[in-house]
């Protein structure tokens, strides 16, 4: 590979690891931002922004603008404050060192959090970092911040941005696989391809896939399966596999009807009996000793009753089923067969309507 890949390579793989205050420089896009920087910090147009959320950017972007940047020297000066707790000396080198957490923060904001948000955490970061910073160990607080910044940054992403929790050091090598990748599509002027990436981060083909399924975005069931506005849900044409079809709600509810109808020939004691013992019309469902001290009798006599009502409802079912006529048998095999149909075809409109959202 050419140079220019060598330091591809270097940046794509930095290592995360605690910060040192000696080392000598951080990437130059987050040490020393410009002013200038401010001009550049809004989103790319092909990256959409509530208005709201760019309205509320321009005005941080233009709040933290203010606060010129300190130089080496004001920066000691500063620290040297802050170690003898001086609040004010802290609140201004804080301030003074935003533009950095925006900058950082522009990186991340493709991963499932709004740009501010991330702002608010990275800032959460810097102050740590300022907060524990000591100059006389050598290095920036930039150089030092950073670390903090990106960690902040990330733990966040790994907690908020996503249904399913990622740990924080997918967190880290997905954020390198895209910075990778889009480096090589301005090289290469196409997406690269696995085993590409593969190659740059030097990590095997398998890995590369692997990141890309973890760091696929759940849908939402609330979402549109179409760009119209009056577009079906995902929700509505979405199955529940735990949920009881139409079909076989109306039969569930057709045998509550019928086995309602025969509690309710039963004598009241006998009624109750059962429908405490089997947890009938929402109850719950109580032991023999629990019935028989309802009734204040014991549980063998509960259970000679309970037996007794369950017989008068056998005997019942089987008169009913032999008085049933010829037609009224007829009709229920034609009632069934019209639902058979109507069933299958409910479920191919339903198989259509998944296949043409999926497209």
């Amino acid at each position: 590979m050419p140079a220019k890949s060598k330091s591809l390579r270097t940046f794509a793989s930095s290592d995360d690891s605690a910060p040192s205050e000696t080392t000598a420089t951080l990437e130059t896009a987050v040490i020393d931002t410009p002013p200038s920087f401010l001009e550049k910090a809004e989103p790319a147009p092909s990256e959409p922004i509530a208005h709201g959320e760019r309205s509320n950017l321009q005005l941080y972007l233009q709040e933290i603008a203010k606060t010129p940047l300190l130089t080496i020297e004001e920066e000691i000066a500063l620290a040297k404050r802050i170690r003898r707790g001086d609040k004010a000396a802290r609140d201004h080198m804080i301030s003074a060192n935003l533009r950095l957490v925006v900058k950082i923060a522009m990186d991340y904001k493709d991963f499932g959090l709004p740009l501010l948000e991330l702002i608010s955490e990275g800032k959460i970061g810097l102050v740590k970092a300022v907060e524990r910073f000591d100059p006389r160990k050598g290095g920036k607080l930039s150089t030092y911040a950073a670390w903090w910044i990106k960690q902040s940054i990330k733990r966040a992403l790994a907690n908020q941005s996503k249904t399913i929790r990622l740990p924080v050091h997918l967190v880290d090598k997905i954020s390198k696989m895209r910075r990778t990748a889009m480096i090589l599509t301005e090289q290469l002027g196409r997406e690269p391809t696995d085993e590409e990436l593969a190659i740059e981060l030097q990590i095997p083909t398998s890995k590369v896939a692997h990141l890309k399924s973890v760091s696929v975005r759940p849908a939402s069931l609330d979402a549109p399966v179409g760009d119209e506005s009056d577009s079906a849900t995902f929700g509505e044409i979405v199955g529940d596999e735990n949920a009881l079809s139409p079909f076989e709600g109306l039969h569930e509810k057709n045998l509550n009807s019928d086995l309602s109808a025969m509690v309710n020939s039963l004598d009241a004691r006998e009624a109750e009996i059962i429908k405490l013992r089997f947890g009938l019309e929402g109850r719950e469902e109580l032991t023999l000793e629990e019935v028989g001290k309802r009734f204040r009798v014991t549980r063998e006599r509960i259970r000679q009753l309970e037996y007794l009502a369950l017989n008068k409802m056998r005997k019942a079912m089987s008169r009913n089923e032999a008085i049933r006529t010829v037609d009224e048998i007829e009709q229920e095999r034609r009632q069934r067969d019209r639902m058979a149909v109507i069933r299958e075809f409910v479920e191919s409109r339903n198989g259509g309507t998944t296949k043409a959202g999926s497209n």
